[in-house]
């Protein structure tokens, strides 16, 4: 019998994670095939919840049918686009479809997104998303009321990793708190800022799993340097990338890379692809990663 992400997450083992995104339309055989591809690879697979702010298919519906082929799921679940009521209702259901692992985020806001015009909820943030769990697990809803049978998640919240972010540090003790099970983060290409950041959380109890996104090119390089909130690619891997004859392939190379490193620094790695899963048996055997037998 195959184990459970939380059973590993109290293992020794080094951990793989990746997400996997639903589709914009209601086919999902690309989701389940990209899944596939990485079967015996993942100890668990993200389910991304309307990522960047771009509607796609509810994660709820893509968590059931992931776990209905054999795949161990983490659902995302994100503030920006459901109240207090619609979360708590959210939980419940995504609970009675079999789904036990959550991972919850504030949500990067409407504007950045292809509906601009939408307007976010926020009713809550993500401290308060990972309390609202917490009370659920011991059987209250958010005003108090007794749950019939209440839910019993592996939960994880996000954060970046740039230790000098004093706001950022402040939230990710407020999120551990609150009960988590584990820390996935934002995509990790200083290692030795990595480094000063798991030294400032030591005090943090929680496994901790790195974010990577494998790059494709030099501009990828400077467009997640420039754009995304708490990236931070060093000069000189921009550069290897500019010099690279085959720039995937030496983004390939920079993972694994990388991927050794952390071996050394947390519990696991958690890959996100520009696009599909098509590389990342590749990444993971470079960097010495063996398939895993989870059937």
């Amino acid at each position: 019998m195959s184990q459970t992400f939380k059973n590993k997450l109290i293992s020794d083992d080094f951990l793989i994670t990746a997400e996997v995104s639903p589709p914009k339309g209601t086919d999902l055989s690309e989701s389940i095939a990209d899944a596939d591809i990485i079967r015996n690879w993942a100890d668990a697979l993200n389910v991304t919840d309307n990522q960047r702010a771009v509607m796609r298919m509810s994660p709820v519906a893509v968590s059931k049918n992931l776990l209905d082929a054999g795949h161990e799921v983490i659902m995302q679940l994100t503030c920006r686009d459901r109240n207090r009521l619609a979360l708590q209702s959210e939980l419940l259901g995504a609970f009675a479809l079999g789904v036990r692992n959550m991972c919850v985020m504030t949500g990067d806001h409407t504007t950045k997104g292809d509906h601009p015009g939408a307007r976010p909820v926020y009713d809550m943030d993500s401290v308060q998303l990972l309390d609202i769990i917490r009370r659920m697990k011991e059987g209250h809803d958010l005003a108090g009321n007794v749950i019939d049978k209440p839910p019993a998640f592996t939960v994880g919240a996000v954060t970046n990793t740039d230790p000098s972010k004093n706001m950022q540090m402040m939230k990710l003790r407020k999120k551990s708190k609150m009960g988590l099970d584990f820390i996935q983060t934002q995509a990790v290409y200083d290692i030795g800022q990595f480094e000063a950041f798991m030294e400032a959380i030591g005090d943090i109890e929680v496994p901790v799993i790195a974010g990577l996104i494998p790059l494709k090119s030099a501009k990828m390089a400077h467009f997640m340097n420039e754009n995304v909130p708490g990236i931070n690619v060093p000069a000189e891997v921009t550069q290897r990338m500019a010099n690279a004859e085959k720039p995937i392939e030496e983004g390939i190379s920079i993972c694994s890379e990388a991927i050794n490193e952390l071996k050394e620094l947390c519990r696991g790695i958690h890959i996100m692809p520009i696009g599909k899963h098509v590389n990342t048996p590749k990444i993971l055997e470079i960097a010495g990663i063996r398939k895993k037998n989870n059937d």
